[in-house]
């Protein structure tokens, strides 16, 4: 029986133990590599490439640029904007997030890097909106792919009343909270996966056209929500009632996976994933989904590629100054 890939050593390129010994200089020239070509600043308020170094007092690395005359840092105008903490300390969260297989709880991760809970729980975040950053506007499948897709529902729990002749069915809509959504995933058969969150499955007509390839087979189970898809795909349905896979490629397996996958975070990580912030839990899952055979240096290096080139956050950059 041939071995896990993550119990191999390619799996392991890099170790906490090589990020923490790192200097603060060495964290610096790191972060220069992945955001510029050769560690080369270049101004992101002008796009001069004539900029000389100009330390703080307390030794903090600034630039300034000949041209604007205006100041910045290695992460101005990225999702680490205007950070509290030292570069080393954010090159080690990265290698611990991407270190968990399912997921990391913010609580976990505050103690890892010896923070307060909120600084881990809005860092987090932002890790996992530079992983969404990857797959905006993504498109999957194409001539004589296959893309699977499926919905599964997150959130919304009604517990149920005590005695038994008090209980209520809490599939109908009438005793449910209204908090319930679903997270729609198109996964193309190896490919990349991408997932969206709405109120029920039939709202993801619109997405699924915008993100899959027309010329793509697609694979979905025997809902009805996904009767609409006949009209503009070559449609297979597997009816999960009677079996998972025909022996002849028509099975959503690689959905069942992501969901299998995001399921187990929750319960094992997070407990909840529901409500505004779903969307940035399934894109994590995605996103760990697609890179579950990467080695972890390159995973780290991947995320920190992708937080220098987003653009300052929206959602997180002065999340607690404001009332959210």
């Amino acid at each position: 029986m041939s071995q896990h890939f993550l119990l191999s050593a390619k799996a392991r390129t890099l170790s906490l133990a090589s990020v923490m010994r790192m200097t603060a200089l060495e964290a610096e020239t790191v972060f220069r590599a992945v955001r510029w070509d050769e560690g080369k600043a270049i101004c992101p308020h002008c796009g001069c490439p004539t900029v000389y170094e100009c330390r703080r007092p307390s030794g903090a690395l600034r630039f300034r640029c000949k041209a604007c005359r205006k100041d910045f840092s290695i992460t101005s105008g990225t999702l680490f904007a205007f950070h509290k903490m030292p570069l080393r300390q954010y090159l080690a969260a990265i290698a611990i997030f991407v270190n968990e297989v399912k997921g990391k709880s913010a609580l976990a991760l505050s103690r890892d890097l010896d923070c307060q809970y909120k600084t881990a729980f809005v860092l987090a975040h932002k890790l996992r909106e530079a992983m969404a950053f990857e797959l905006k506007g993504m498109r999957v499948g194409g001539e004589g792919e296959t893309v699977e897709i499926d919905g599964g529902y997150f959130g919304g729990y009604v517990k149920p009343a005590n005695h038994r002749e008090n209980r209520r069915d809490r599939r109908l809509a009438k005793n449910q909270n209204g908090k319930r959504q679903v997270v729609v995933v198109v996964k193309e058969r190896g490919g990349r996966t991408v997932p969206a969150v709405f109120n029920a499955e039939v709202d993801a007509m619109g997405f699924i056209v915008q993100r899959v390839s027309p010329v793509s087979r697609i694979v979905v189970d025997e809902a009805s929500s996904w009767n609409a898809l006949h009209a503009g795909f070559d449609v297979a349905r597997i009816d999960h009632g009677k079996l998972y896979s025909d022996g002849s490629g028509v099975y959503t397996n690689g959905a069942e996976e992501f969901f299998s996958r995001m399921r187990r975070a929750e319960i094992g990580h997070h407990h909840h994933i529901a409500g505004r912030y779903l969307v940035r839990y399934a894109q994590e899952s995605a996103w760990r989904e697609d890179y579950r055979r990467v080695a972890n240096g390159q995973q780290v290096k991947a995320v920190a590629g992708l937080a220098m080139l987003a653009p300052t956050s929206v959602d997180w950059c002065g999340y607690w100054q404001r009332a959210n």
